[in-house]
């Protein structure tokens, strides 16, 4: 899906530079992530987020954004972890830092408020875990390999310096855990504050 959706924006960004509305540019800055479910602790963690974007302009300020985003994020399971999902060999993993990283595409409406220095932005993301799955003691699969998340935010563009704020909240429940006691989802939740620099 991912090679999918960066085929195609490719295209999209390939035709419109022949006509001068293409932009790119890199970014980074804070990633402040969360897994909101039972057996993990409440509350945002921080981490980083390093990655790349194409801005297509379409008409009057309104455009498309695709990025190409690495983050990192930081969770940690309750001391009762185990209670809560019993099997599986879990008894070690209370209290344990989990360090997830993901490569996440998100495809981005840009809708102006008012200039186009400021932005409203809007869609889809679609992330694959690149972190080693074997994150669980005695478990292989503790997490699934994707998610798809919705995005929303602000992108403020000074000219070449460009701000951003948004949060991302996940859609897809990415426990890997088939047969413990509690089936809760597990979601995927962060807040990224970035600043990059537009070519």
């Amino acid at each position: 899906m991912l090679s999918l959706v960066a085929f195609t924006f490719m295209t999209i960004a390939s035709a419109s530079a022949q006509s001068g509305l293409l932009h790119f540019g890199i970014k980074g800055g804070a990633n402040l992530g969360k897994l909101d479910g039972k057996g993990y602790k409440d509350g945002f963690n921080l981490g980083y987020h390093l990655g790349g974007f194409a801005q297509v302009n379409l008409h009057k300020g309104f455009g498309v954004q695709g990025e190409l985003v690495f983050s990192s994020a930081t969770v940690k399971t309750t001391d009762d972890f185990s209670e809560i999902y019993q099997g599986q060999n879990l008894e070690a993993n209370d209290g344990k830092k989990i360090k997830l990283n993901y490569l996440s595409v998100p495809i981005l409406a840009n809708i102006p408020l008012g200039t186009n220095r400021i932005k409203l932005q809007v869609g889809p993301q679609f992330s694959a875990l690149v972190s080693n799955k074997n994150v669980f003691q005695g478990m292989d699969d503790a997490f699934h390999g994707g998610d798809v998340s919705g995005v929303g935010g602000l992108w403020i563009q000074l000219p070449i310096v460009n701000i951003s704020a948004r949060y991302i909240i996940g859609f897809t429940d990415v426990k890997g855990i088939s047969d413990a006691v509690d089936d809760a989802n597990w979601k995927n939740q962060s807040i990224q504050i970035g600043v990059g620099v537009t070519l």
